[in-house]
């Protein structure tokens, strides 16, 4: 379609609710929602997936078939609002559990609360007042050549309104299905959450997680995705623990204590994963994200340059309420004070020179974010590598300016956090206004509401983080956190080069090999670092969307089936996330002891693994029924 020629589906000339006392009470709940429920999955998998899509059904069913409003404007809010605290989560728990971790180490004090809160809100707001410049540039007068695919994925569903009931009943059953099975699994423990087995005599192990919300997380990536990380996770876990055992049994090896036999002999696979393979899959991890930034670099080059001639010509002085953004010099004002916040509030610890990296660096990768996700969408937006070589810069220019030790590594991964934010609530943004210009939307309305969600969402962060780390902490097998992880290694090395070299170092060719040979690195990666059983969990997903690809049917009826699939696994994620911050609070308050069953009844763990299979059957034939039965049974 010519952009010139582009009308939006609401005129401009026609006014309609948008921001009202309903759509940000609903939004902002869905904020924290999909925000908490994104952390807990993004620090367990190591992936988060978009609330956006969600987040618009849910309001077209809470709006239009619920209260009855044929406001279509008013469920946009509701999903401008609410996808605001995935992106701010993802952000947040790439980097700053590293905090946590130096606690738990004895190197630095725990961050408050406070501190993680105005980390996450200050990167987010200025996430949201970088992108408001770029709007006009990239997505008016580029309408048509890009693409936004989840911009304008969501404002499809949105039209779809005469639907919304049937597929907001789809995600509400997808979260209670997925509370249920998560209660059982980890609450009541009547079954196992894990079901492992070895060959005797050699040390690899192979299994299967049981949990809804990680196989959920294969079915929306696919099966290419999902055979990359199980993969990886099949290198770790058959291959290479295996010959670290078979060498060194009888060797104590950096940075183990004990001989890699005794190591084996006590804690099994497991501990020579913890102990060697998080090394190798960090330099792997490492290793990608550099990659696909390098293989990023022309495009992100002449998306910055494009962004920039564009915004010097793009000035939008149209009275048109489909052209109004926040004024340029409320936006302008809003970055210096929100620049100064980050330098002069004592609970951050970023000095000034770290405060100019920050806009310098923040400016550019909201740019660059806001174009790429037009390109290639949100999932494949590299976040990470932009992140990593965000603190390479930045922990070498505090080092070289004397700012070493805990307060230098503190404030590098302060400084790394915010750009992360930046970086994905551009993006974010960049979406939205995208789903708002298709449907004729306000855009200071939607600026306002990202700016709504990312405060409600930062207002929730640290809870979930304190919440999450008090019950299991991170960096343990329930809570991964292999980003947050990955970033305190890069620092720790630049700033004390202590690390086990060796092993980062063969996750980092392992990584080139995989590149040399057109595998995609970081999903690879990702997979050598998790544990094998949940990439293996994450692999049924995938082969359940595999089978689905290859149903025999018309194309529209396929591709309902397929979104249907998606619906009811997005709901499946919110409603495990949202248990599992209910059973970390339980947990904290000794309420677990009291509800464990497997305990109480001395249930045997033959009895659990085989009740495990049955609940992951069980889980599986719930997909398939709000999928492809789901449909059969509408014919």
């Amino acid at each position: 379609m010519d952009k010139k020629e582009f009308k939006p589906y609401i005129p401009a000339d026609r006014i309609t609710p948008e921001i009202t006392v309903t759509s940000i009470i609903i939004g902002v709940l869905l904020a924290v929602i999909f925000g908490a429920a994104n952390a807990y999955l993004g620090l367990r998998v190591g992936m988060t997936v978009s609330a956006s899509i969600p987040a618009a059904v849910i309001a077209m069913g809470v709006i239009r078939v619920l209260m009855r409003k044929n406001s279509i404007l008013e469920s946009n809010i509701v999903q401008t609002i609410g996808s605001a605290g995935e992106s701010l989560a993802a952000g947040a728990i790439f980097t700053l559990p590293a905090l946590f971790l130096w606690a738990a180490e004895g190197k630095a004090d725990k961050p408050g609360l406070i501190e993680i809160t105005l980390i996450a809100l200050l990167g987010g707001l200025l996430g949201v007042f970088f992108m408001i410049p770029l709007r006009n540039a990239l997505i008016v007068k580029e309408h048509g050549e890009l693409p936004y695919p989840e911009g304008a994925a969501c404002a499809e569903v949105l039209l779809a309104g005469e639907e919304g009931g049937s597929n907001a009943s789809t995600v509400f059953m997808g979260m209670g299905f997925a509370a249920l099975f998560k209660f059982i699994i980890d609450g009541l423990k009547l079954v196992a959450g894990e079901v492992s087995t070895s060959i005797k005599g050699y040390a690899g192990e192979i299994g299967t997680q049981i949990y809804p919300a990680v196989m959920s997380v294969g079915y929306i990536c696919g099966a290419r995705i999902s055979s990359y990380m199980f993969a990886g996770g099949v290198l770790s876990w058959l291959v290479i623990i295996p010959l670290i055992v078979l060498f060194g049994e009888n060797i104590v090896i950096y940075p183990g204590s004990v001989p890699v036999g005794e190591l084996f002999a006590s804690g099994g696979a497991s501990a020579i994963w913890s102990t060697y393979i998080r090394y190798i899959g960090a330099g792997a991890l490492a290793a990608g994200g550099i990659i696909s930034l390098i293989k990023s670099l022309p495009l992100i080059i002449k998306t910055f340059g494009g962004a920039m001639k564009s915004l010097q010509g793009g000035k939008n002085t149209s009275q048109e309420r489909t052209a109004q953004d926040i004024n340029m010099k409320v936006v302008l004002i809003a970055i210096a004070i929100l620049t100064l916040l980050v330098w002069l509030v004592p609970a951050i610890p970023v000095s000034l020179l770290g405060a100019v990296i920050i806009v310098v660096f923040g400016f550019f990768f909201a740019a660059v974010s806001s174009r790429m996700v037009g390109i290639v969408g949100s999932s494949n937006n590299p976040v990470s590598g932009m992140a990593i070589a965000t603190l390479l810069i930045a922990t070498v220019i505090l080092k070289a300016t004397g700012a070493e030790g805990v307060a230098g590594m503190c404030s590098a991964i302060a400084i790394g956090s915010i750009i992360c934010i930046i970086s994905a609530i551009a993006g974010d943004t960049s979406q939205d206004l995208k789903t708002g210009y298709i449907l004729g939307a306000t855009p200071k309305k939607q600026q306002f509401g990202e700016v709504l969600g990312v405060v409600a969402a930062s207002l929730a962060i640290g809870g979930t983080l304190y919440l999450l780390d008090a019950a299991w902490g991170f960096g343990t097998e329930e809570l991964a956190a292999p980003q947050a992880t990955l970033m305190k290694l890069i620092i720790e090395g630049v700033m004390d080069g202590n690390l086990p070299w060796a092993l980062v170092f063969v996750g980092v060719f392992i990584a080139i090999v995989v590149e040399l040979i057109g595998i995609p690195v970081l999903p690879f990666a990702i997979g050598v670092y998790l544990p094998v059983q949940l990439n293996a969990c994450i692999m049924v997903g995938g082969l359940i969307r595999l089978a689905l690809d290859k149903l025999k049917r018309a194309k529209e009826e396929k591709e309902k089936i397929i979104s249907d699939g998606i619906l009811f696994c997005s709901g499946m994620i919110a409603g495990e996330g949202l248990v599992g911050i209910l059973l970390a609070l339980f947990a904290v308050f000794g309420i677990d002891k009291a509800i464990d069953f497997s305990s109480k009844f001395n249930i045997t763990p033959a009895f659990q693994n085989i009740g495990g299979l049955v609940l992951f059957g069980i889980i599986i034939l719930t997909v398939l029924k709000f999928s492809v039965w789901k449909k059969e049974s509408k014919k």
